[in-house]
């Protein structure tokens, strides 16, 4: 996916999480996910910490070729297994441990992915960069994962305060790119689906039945291996 656009879709959504996270009551941060056990406060901690790998990231070495895809890089091995997802929770957990009020938390994520995105612009578009399982990425790539994560977990945070969804059309876009291929971008609007019920569709959120799941079927959508 084109460089420029990622990094305007990790901008934006991150903005508009950033947006969201800034109007909450403190009890609020203690609601509970569906990303059991993760509370609000712990799944804005984790947004926080999968974004913040990337400046570790962009100082190490870069690796000589590209070669995982954003959609590879989410298969199903030892990055999904108990033992990563215990260590995935326990990480988010002490993120959000650090900040007992909602709005310092919510700063420390916007002060995280606005250096994040500060540092990726300066980057060239043919930038590699190494993930901490191992994969040989293109940046572009690797932010498309974070795309995801900042999207998909809005959901699930929008979701658990009981607000109306706040994805953005460039991260929607995105992501769907991901799942289908752009050619199948304009037959999901033909659908009539929104962007977020979708995606919490493709991202087994909510469950698809009959007619629809056969559609999707045909669409040929990609799975991905989530935490």
């Amino acid at each position: 996916m084109n460089h420029d656009r990622v990094l305007e879709a990790f901008r934006r959504e991150a903005e508009a999480l950033t947006a969201a996270m800034s109007e909450l009551s403190q009890a609020e941060w203690d609601l509970p996910t569906r990303c059991t056990p993760w509370t609000v406060r712990d799944l804005l901690g984790h947004v926080t910490v999968v974004v913040d790998w990337l400046p570790g990231m962009l100082d190490a070495p870069a690796p000589s070729e590209a070669e995982v895809s954003a959609a590879e890089y989410y298969r199903p091995d030892d990055r999904f297994s108990p033992r990563t997802n215990r260590a995935r929770i326990a990480l988010a957990q002490d993120r959000a441990a650090k900040s007992a009020d909602g709005a310092a938390f919510a700063d420390d994520f916007t002060a995280v992915w606005r250096r994040v995105d500060r540092l990726c612009r300066a980057e060239p578009a043919d930038r590699t960069v190494r993930t901490r399982h191992g994969d040989a990425m293109l940046l572009s790539e690797f932010l498309l994962t974070r795309v995801v994560e900042v999207a998909v977990h809005g959901l699930d945070l929008a979701d658990a305060l009981g607000r109306e969804p706040w994805l953005t059309a460039q991260a929607g876009d995105a992501v769907l790119e991901l799942l289908l291929g752009r050619e199948q971008l304009a037959t999901v609007d033909a659908l009539g689906w929104s962007r977020p019920r979708f995606l919490r569709g493709a991202t087994g959120r909510e469950p698809w039945h009959g007619p629809e799941a056969a559609r999707i079927e045909q669409l040929g959508l990609r799975w991905l291996a989530l935490g």
